[in-house]
């Protein structure tokens, strides 16, 4: 067996598959474990060791699919967020592979998903939202990826918009902010304020502030000419 960490994985692996009937054999031929069910000895059922979730695991998994429909990848349940998790989970069913955490501790083990096809549903909502985003930003600011500052939305592009309306003019009144510069959205933005950009001068009635000079300043460029 592997040496280290990884031939720590083998007993736990090993009694979760007998557990379920299956005839269990480490290191035959490349793969780490195989297993055999009884029922099915046509079937093999191969699972690869290692010590982290990596390109190099991928990759040994994706060689086993030559051989066995069923191969699943065992690492150490890692330390991550959930979302991290998650996207490992997503990326093995992608690939068509089986994913199992085992737990140093205890030997516990947990199954987040199992080998097979996989065809991710699409989101109408999400497709939905990147086109309206593609459609609303003015020009390419962000040139592939994020300038000095960060990345350049339409909605920052819609609130330098006002931040330049109200340099040249000075304090004015929401509903003319968004008449002159074609933002229906002006005084929502002004009054949310999430840049830092603007101040109220009275009711429905916003200036800009020193933190909106300097926004203009960094953002220069933002907006096409």
């Amino acid at each position: 067996m592997a040496k280290g960490r990884e031939a720590d994985l083998y007993a736990p692996v090993k009694r979760w598959l007998e557990a379920r009937g299956y005839v269990v054999k480490g290191e035959v031929g490349a793969a780490d474990v195989v297993a055999v069910a009884p029922d099915a000895p046509g079937e093999p059922l191969l699972i690869e060791l290692k010590t982290g979730f990596t390109l190099s695991l991928l990759q040994q998994g994706i060689a086993r699919l030559a051989v066995s429909d069923h191969v699943y990848l065992a690492v150490p349940k890692p330390k991550k967020g959930r979302k991290a998790l998650a996207a490992d989970a997503a990326l093995c069913r992608r690939l068509g592979l089986g994913l199992i955490h085992v737990r140093p501790r205890d030997g516990h083990v947990e199954v987040l998903c199992d080998p097979g096809p996989y065809a991710p549903r699409k989101s109408a909502k999400k497709k939905a939202r990147l086109l309206r985003e593609f459609e609303r930003r003015a020009g390419d600011p962000n040139d592939g990826g994020a300038t000095r500052h960060g990345i350049v939305t339409s909605y920052r592009q819609d609130a330098l918009r006002c931040a330049r309306y109200l340099a040249e003019t000075g304090p004015d009144r929401g509903a003319a902010i968004a008449k002159a510069t074609g933002v229906p959205a002006a005084t929502r933005i002004m009054r949310d304020d999430h840049y830092g950009w603007f101040e109220r001068v009275e009711r429905g009635v916003y200036g800009l502030s020193a933190g909106g000079w300097q926004g203009l300043a960094d953002w220069d460029g933002a907006l096409p000419d």
